[in-house]
């Protein structure tokens, strides 16, 4: 049987099922291949849903154990761990299933199985339910996403030894939990179970955690975490692992050199990143380059090395983030249906969902210096704005950097409450060009967190008003 496409995409995660989605829309005949059974990749069905589920359900327990007292709320909480689980994978069904309405609303064919391309027109696939189906295309686009990276000693059971996938499905707080990796992942899933009473050490190769990141951001969220219970080993290698049914020992040693160490522990999650997904694809059968790291290599128009084979999303590298890998989709849909598709990389925002939230965009302090680059600072604490000591959260701060000759926003970095989402107000400025003074200049509600971004624009002409 064989069907014929305008455009078909592997993988049906968010960039894939946004391209599918806004091909349809532009009048494109599209389909979306995805072998999982469940449609939403690894953000809505193992990754950014639940682990917010989570971290909003330990939120709500932390709060309850040590701060409503404060607002004059006394509660002896109890956990129920099952429960919080079930919530997390109610969530993720709603919003999956979301999606497959989405297909079927927009006229996108779901194929459910897996695809591997067969020919620069051709893909065929894998039937879940048994048999082949071909589907003959004008463009393929891959979007099949990006798999747990791990080290070859440490093999992975989803029970001791876990990715982030068992480290959400676990029904049993772990006494002791280390977590090797301090990026995004290993942060908030620690996070989890810290405050659940887990006993959490995170591990990181680097001198510091959230490689990347602002220096002062990356410094001051290891000090609030630590004073949250996280204990930390950075500069810190693991070597081996020897593991029981139950527990699990890692040989740890400075990554500088020095006497190693061991240390029993109840779990381990492995977050140390990502790698492109590319198995059985059958990309070297049709011609498609890769680089050195398995990442499928594309021109500015998202386009391999082979005419019509387009790819997005995390398999193509960069900022491995599902707005990011959505923004590439609509991108390719709009080039496909003629239109001109663009993805603005420079004001692409990163958060972490730890509390207090972190979140950047664009350049940071030690970039600029390393480009010569003169900037300006700008920055505000949280303790000095009223709804924040209202709502009695008010650690961190706004730091915006604007170039010192135009004042144009070259970046802003956030710790503090809803740092995720105070940011997009940054993040449009940027977009459009914005200065420091645009954003100094636009008047905000009060009392609300969004004048801590104001103040710190006003700080970058030194002139904020409340600090």
């Amino acid at each position: 049987m064989s069907d014929n496409f305008d455009v078909v995409v592997i993988g049906g995660g968010p960039a894939g099922y946004v391209c599918a989605i806004r091909a349809a829309q532009l009048g494109l005949k599209a389909a979306v291949i995805e072998k999982r059974g469940s449609l939403g990749g690894t953000c809505l069905n193992v990754g950014c849903i639940p682990a917010k589920a989570l971290l909003q359900s330990t939120h709500l327990y932390e709060m309850a154990a040590h701060e409503m007292a404060d607002h004059g709320i006394k509660v002896t909480p109890k956990l129920d761990l099952d429960t919080m689980i079930d919530r997390k994978e109610a969530v993720v069904k709603q919003l999956t299933q979301g999606v497959e309405f989405l297909m079927k609303k927009n006229k996108v064919k779901y194929v459910v199985g897996e695809g591997k391309i067969t020919a620069a027109d051709q893909v065929t696939v894998t039937l879940n339910d048994g048999g082949e189906e071909v589907l003959q295309a004008e463009n393929i686009v891959i979007a099949t996403g990006s798999d747990v990276a791990s080290l070859p000693f440490l093999e992975i059971d989803e029970k001791v030894m876990m990715s982030s996938t068992g480290a959400m499905e676990m029904r049993k707080v772990p006494k002791k939990l280390a977590v090797i990796g301090g990026g995004v992942i290993g942060l908030e899933l620690g996070s989890v179970w810290n405050r659940l009473g887990s006993e959490v050490t995170v591990i990181e190769f680097l001198d510091q955690i959230l490689p990347g990141m602002d220096g002062e951001i990356r410094k001051t969220a290891q000090r609030m975490l630590k004073k949250q219970g996280l204990k930390f080993k950075t500069g810190t290698k693991v070597t081996a692992a020897k593991k029981t049914k139950t527990t699990v020992t890692l040989s740890m040693e400075p990554a500088k050199g020095g006497d190693a160490e061991d240390e029993k522990f109840d779990a381990c999650l492995v977050a140390i990143g990502r790698k492109p997904y590319t198995d059985n694809l059958g990309l070297s059968e049709v011609g498609v380059d890769m680089d050195e790291r398995g990442f499928v290599k594309v021109d500015h128009d998202l386009q391999t090395n082979v005419a019509g084979i387009f790819a997005i999303g995390d398999v193509i590298g960069g900022m491995m983030l599902a707005h990011k890998a959505e923004e590439e989709g609509v991108a390719v849909a709009e080039m496909l249906a003629g239109q001109s598709g663009h993805v603005n990389y420079d004001v692409i925002p990163g958060v972490v969902y730890v509390h207090p939230e972190i979140a950047s965009v664009g350049k940071t302090e030690e970039g600029l210096k390393e480009a010569g680059v003169d900037y300006k600072s700008g920055k505000f604490p949280f303790q000095a704005n009223g709804r924040a000591l209202a709502n009695g959260d008010s650690e961190g701060f706004v730091k915006i950097l604007s170039d010192a000759k135009t004042d144009r926003v070259l970046g802003a970095h956030i710790i503090g409450p809803q740092g995720g989402d105070l940011i997009q107000e940054v993040v449009q400025a940027m977009e459009f060009g914005g200065s420091a003074e645009d954003i100094a200049r636009t008047c905000h509600g009060h009392p609300g967190l969004p004048e801590a971004v104001k103040e710190a624009a006003l700080a970058v002409a030194k002139r904020a008003i409340h600090s």
